[in-house]
């Protein structure tokens, strides 16, 4: 059977880490959350994938490739052009997306699946299908029934009492809400949706196909479903997914390596003197991390590999991308360091080069200095080392 993974998006919401990774290739303890939808396709027969790419496309082409060794074949449709010898994104919209590759040749040419490729999902597909093709629709949602109070943060589908979906809320407030059925950027089609599509233009599966399909009175569904997603549309998103996959309420993420000591899970070849550290699971060490002596470590917390984190320095619910040193004394709380990036659990960043901070946070591959400037110190008085 045949699939759609939606990849071509730039990720705004997601920066600075999609600056330099596409948000399918975004890591869930050290495995791109588009890996977790490719298992998911060919756990229930999904086996022919196209992905949409445009941000960063090369990223995600060549580490996923064929598809040859995750079970599945996958081809890619590039959106954009190259300029001055660098490839310059240019997205057609999801639905665009769509039409370029069914115009190119037919390749959807049964009922096929379309995806997000920025969510963990533990979904039946096969149940998903079966209702599907049992209302006769050419289109379907899949939906999620949340709490009221978080309607605020989703786009709310209105159906009526036979699962016809008649309009949709954007993030609505708490006393507009209409529903309290979220779409979860899960998708069944019919090869005949793409008579609804225009062909040369940027085009929007939510935005444009769906009010389309509503005012044409077209056989469109949504059916709710219980299931695991865990969306990781903006950066706090992916902050308190790490954290639930740390904590276990993510049933569908292992935490990898090897639990040393209880609730701590470290990857080859990591240096630490369990004796003269601090460490409070549950937390994950990668690969060839240096933890030095006088360290606290507080789970729920994740670090990279090739990491280090320095003497007396403090890590606490944070989350800590590859080859990053936590230089000595500094004290991250509730954080996530990519790069020379600073993120808090809302958001903020901070761009600790062009703040001047970035003797705090360095890159592991780099020399550390010996000494510190004695301005530094001053600084780091006036900040309390707090990252």
């Amino acid at each position: 059977m045949k699939a759609m993974i939606l990849a071509a998006g730039k990720g705004t919401r997601v920066r600075p880490i999609t600056y330099t990774i596409p948000k399918p290739m975004i890591p869930i303890l050290q495995k791109p959350v588009m890996e977790f939808l490719l298992d998911l396709l060919k756990h229930h027969g999904f086996d022919q994938i196209m992905v949409n790419v445009s941000h960063l496309a090369n990223e995600i082409e060549g580490y996923f490739r064929d598809g040859q060794r995750f079970g599945v074949e996958i081809a890619y449709s590039f959106e954009g052009r190259i300029e001055d010898g660098q490839l310059v994104g240019d997205a057609l919209g999801s639905a665009g997306g769509m039409k370029k590759i069914q115009e190119f040749s037919p390749f959807f040419d049964d009922t096929f699946v379309v995806m997000c490729g920025d969510a963990l999902i533990d979904l039946d597909l096969t149940e998903a299908l079966r209702q599907h093709k049992e209302k006769g629709a050419i289109a379907t949602v899949v939906m999620k029934t949340v709490p009221l109070k978080q309607v605020p943060s989703y786009g709310v589908v209105v159906t009526d009492d036979d699962g016809r979906i008649k309009s949709f809320q954007e993030k609505p407030k708490v006393e507009e809400a209409l529903s309290t059925n979220i779409n979860t950027g899960i998708y069944i089609f019919e090869p005949e949706i793409f008579n609804y599509i225009p062909a040369g233009m940027e085009y929007d599966i939510g935005g444009d196909l769906f009010p389309k399909l509503v005012a044409a009175g077209a056989p469109f569904y949504g059916i709710p479903m219980e299931f695991e997603w865990v969306d990781i549309g903006k950066v706090p998103d992916y902050w308190q997914a790490i954290q639930d996959v740390m904590t276990g309420q993510v049933k569908l993420v292992d935490i990898p390596g090897e639990e040393v000591k209880p609730g701590i899970f470290t990857g080859l070849n990591v240096k630490v003197n369990w004796d003269k550290v601090d460490i409070t699971g549950p937390v994950y060490i990668g690969a060839r991390t240096h933890i030095e002596d006088g360290a606290k470590i507080v789970g729920p917390t994740m670090i990279g590999p090739n990491c280090a984190i320095c003497s007396n320095a403090i890590v606490d619910r944070s989350v800590i991308f590859e080859y990053s040193r936590i230089g000595s004394g500094v004290r991250l709380v509730d954080k996530l360091v990519f790069g020379r990036y600073c993120v808090d659990k809302t958001g903020a960043s901070i761009d600790m080069q062009a703040a001047a901070l970035n003797w705090l946070i360095t890159d592991t591959r780099q020399v550390e200095l010996a000494k510190p400037p004695i301005e530094h110190h001053e600084i780091a008085e006036l900040l309390g080392q707090q990252a």
